[in-house]
């Protein structure tokens, strides 16, 4: 083994968890349709298309899990851990390029930004408009979870690191690890029971930072510490895919009941909030677990692997990114009623404008800088290997 290795070194190829980001994200998407719809109030079903918010949670499964294992995995054999810049690099290619661009396009093509100033600008540019009294910008109010996610990459090689050297002494301790995460889990619940109350009420938005999250976050860690054991039970659970995917549609549809709170836009209370996290935590497991534990053999893994399912994983940031501003400027276009617009309608428009957006964002900006992955360090020419693994852009959160 290299004396530094690449953090794709350490990971498996897991390519149905490309169309998990397609789910994902088309997720979100109709969310956000539904609710500019109308359609939230239009009984179960209205209110399972509100619960289609748990894309989010799909994102930060998946983010635990593919960002967490290079570092557990160097633990688990005693290896160097990836180099921390290099990490920062590659999140900083990966996430802002788009984003940016993104940001650009809210504040200068949508005329509820009209006027934006230069505190507007920098809180967008730099992902910390979640932290301020301003609120989130028209056209941006899903970055919430981008920058969530940003301040768990921030953390993560910190994070990492203190749990290999004191917590488990650098040695490899998975029931430790474990527990570690279960008790990161009770304190993310405790902070979204006090998020939806007071001392925390009175910060903006805490129910959306990360300590409300890393339940969520532990869950794919808690698949990564799964996958280097090679567990047997997390296997066996993985035999029966189509079933775990029933028992998820079956705890979203527990979600959609009064149990996890309003669908509007009403507060939580406490323990709604805290019901709503565990709720959307399971299903996402449920979700993500046979993608990656399934054998390569089944139906199950060759249908998310039918390389038109990976291709819309591959482009599924872009859509992420874009799809309120064009939801938007479709609005404005059709002349639609918010809360009173043909849902079906407005869907198809919104995904398919978006879907070719997100095509040419891909091609023009994702792929030209994750191509700078690699710039400043000397590299050998690729193995065969090497060369055919897909690229970070395709097997990173």
């Amino acid at each position: 083994m290299k004396d530094r290795p690449d953090e794709r070194e350490h990971r498996t190829i897991y390519p149905a968890l490309d169309t998990m980001r397609a789910v994902a994200s088309l997720a979100v998407v109709a969310t956000h349709v539904a609710f500019w719809a109308g359609y939230y109030t239009q009984g179960t079903l209205g209110a399972l298309t509100a619960r289609l918010d748990f894309g989010v949670a799909v994102f930060f499964v998946l983010s635990g899990f593919l960002l967490g294992e290079p570092y557990l995995s160097a633990l688990a054999r005693r290896s160097p851990t990836p180099p921390t810049g290099r990490y920062f690099w590659h999140r900083a290619l990966r996430i802002l390029p788009v984003y940016w661009v993104s940001v650009v396009a809210a504040l200068t093509l949508l005329p509820e930004n009209d006027g934006a100033g230069p505190a507007t600008w920098i809180e967008n540019l730099t992902l910390t408009s979640l932290y301020t009294e301003d609120g989130l910008t028209t056209g941006l109010t899903q970055m919430w979870s981008l920058s969530t996610e940003v301040a768990f990459y921030l953390l993560l090689p910190l994070g990492m690191a203190v749990l290999a050297r004191t917590v488990c002494r650098r040695r490899w301790r998975p029931g430790l690890l474990l527990l570690v995460l279960a008790a990161a889990a009770v304190l993310s619940w405790v902070w979204n029971g006090l998020a939806a109350t007071s001392p925390l009420g009175n910060l903006p938005s805490p129910g959306q930072w990360l300590p409300a999250y890393l339940s969520w976050f532990g869950v794919g860690l808690a698949f990564a510490i799964a996958e280097i054991e090679q567990s047997t039970l997390v296997r066996r659970l993985a035999t029966a895919p189509w079933s775990a995917w029933l028992a998820a549609a079956a705890v979203l549809l527990v979600a959609s009941t009064p149990i996890a709170g309003p669908v509007l836009l009403e507060p939580p209370s406490a323990a709604e909030a805290v019901v709503k996290n565990v709720l959307y935590a399971l299903a996402a497991a449920l979700l993500i677990l046979p993608a990656i534990f399934a054998p390569p053999s089944t139906t199950f893994q060759r249908v998310l692997s039918v390389s038109a399912l990976r291709h819309l994983g591959f482009i599924s940031y872009s859509l992420f990114c874009c799809h309120l501003v064009v939801l938007h400027l479709v609005f404005a276009w059709r002349d639609y009623e918010v809360f009173a617009a043909p849902g079906w309608e407005v869907f198809v428009l919104t995904v398919g404008i978006s879907l070719l957006v997100s095509e040419v964002l891909y091609r023009v900006i994702e792929l030209p800088t994750m191509r700078l992955r690699n710039l400043g360090r000397r590299t050998p020419p690729p193995t065969t290997a090497e060369a055919t693994s897909p690229s970070e852009a395709t097997t990173s959160s």
